[in-house]
Protein backbone atom coordinates (compact mmCIF):
# COMPACT_ATOMS: atom_id res chain seq x y z
CA UNK A 1 0.00 0.00 0.00
CA UNK A 2 1.36 3.37 -1.13
CA UNK A 3 0.05 6.90 -0.77
CA UNK A 4 -0.63 8.67 -4.00
CA UNK A 5 -0.30 12.32 -3.94
CA UNK A 6 -0.73 15.22 -6.50
CA UNK A 7 0.99 18.22 -6.46
CA UNK A 8 0.40 21.94 -7.70
CA UNK A 9 3.45 24.08 -7.85
CA UNK A 10 2.74 28.09 -8.75
CA UNK A 11 6.39 29.69 -9.45
CA UNK A 12 6.03 33.43 -9.13
CA UNK A 13 8.26 36.00 -11.14
CA UNK A 14 11.32 35.38 -8.95
CA UNK A 15 11.48 31.41 -9.51
CA UNK A 16 10.13 30.61 -6.49
CA UNK A 17 7.89 28.69 -5.37
CA UNK A 18 4.65 30.83 -3.54
CA UNK A 19 1.81 28.08 -3.22
CA UNK A 20 1.82 24.13 -3.22
CA UNK A 21 -1.64 22.02 -3.16
CA UNK A 22 -0.87 17.85 -1.77
CA UNK A 23 -3.59 15.51 -1.95
CA UNK A 24 -3.12 12.44 -0.65
CA UNK A 25 -5.51 9.37 -1.76
CA UNK A 26 -5.05 5.64 -0.94
CA UNK A 27 -4.45 3.04 -3.63
CA UNK A 28 -7.98 2.09 -3.42
CA UNK A 29 -8.93 5.24 -4.70
CA UNK A 30 -9.88 5.83 -7.93
CA UNK A 31 -7.46 8.39 -10.12
CA UNK A 32 -10.58 10.30 -11.06
CA UNK A 33 -11.89 10.89 -7.14
CA UNK A 34 -8.38 12.13 -6.51
CA UNK A 35 -8.41 14.63 -9.48
CA UNK A 36 -11.88 16.04 -7.75
CA UNK A 37 -10.83 16.70 -4.79
CA UNK A 38 -7.64 18.36 -6.20
CA UNK A 39 -10.44 20.54 -8.27
CA UNK A 40 -12.57 21.58 -5.02
CA UNK A 41 -9.09 22.05 -3.00
CA UNK A 42 -7.60 24.29 -5.88
CA UNK A 43 -11.10 26.64 -5.83
CA UNK A 44 -10.97 26.95 -2.00
CA UNK A 45 -7.81 27.78 -2.18
CA UNK A 46 -8.38 31.01 -4.90
CA UNK A 47 -5.03 30.63 -6.92
CA UNK A 48 -6.39 31.70 -10.09
CA UNK A 49 -7.80 34.76 -8.71
CA UNK A 50 -4.63 35.56 -7.01
CA UNK A 51 -2.80 34.66 -10.28
CA UNK A 52 -5.31 37.16 -12.58
CA UNK A 53 -4.97 39.72 -9.65
CA UNK A 54 -0.96 39.45 -9.49
CA UNK A 55 -0.52 39.98 -13.49
CA UNK A 56 -0.77 43.40 -13.13
CA UNK A 57 -0.15 46.39 -10.52
CA UNK A 58 -2.93 48.83 -9.17
CA UNK A 59 -1.76 51.31 -7.20
CA UNK A 60 -3.84 51.51 -3.69
CA UNK A 61 -5.78 54.71 -4.56
CA UNK A 62 -6.95 53.13 -7.12
CA UNK A 63 -8.36 50.10 -5.69
CA UNK A 64 -9.60 51.95 -2.70
CA UNK A 65 -11.36 53.94 -5.00
CA UNK A 66 -12.84 50.82 -6.54
CA UNK A 67 -14.13 49.35 -2.95
CA UNK A 68 -15.37 52.96 -2.27
CA UNK A 69 -17.99 53.10 -5.12
CA UNK A 70 -18.70 49.38 -4.82
CA UNK A 71 -19.69 49.47 -1.16
CA UNK A 72 -22.23 52.79 -2.31
CA UNK A 73 -24.02 50.54 -5.56
CA UNK A 74 -24.14 48.28 -2.47
CA UNK A 75 -25.64 51.04 0.04
CA UNK A 76 -27.37 52.47 -3.04
CA UNK A 77 -29.42 48.97 -3.90
CA UNK A 78 -30.19 48.28 -0.04
CA UNK A 79 -31.74 51.67 0.48
CA UNK A 80 -33.42 50.94 -2.43
CA UNK A 81 -32.49 53.74 -4.89
CA UNK A 82 -31.47 51.56 -7.64
CA UNK A 83 -33.39 47.90 -8.96
CA UNK A 84 -31.81 45.24 -10.15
Amino acid sequence: MGIMAIFALLKNSKGGISFMLIIDSKDCENIDKALKKYKKKFEKAKILLQLRSRQSFTKPSVRRRGEVLKAIYKQNIASGKIEI
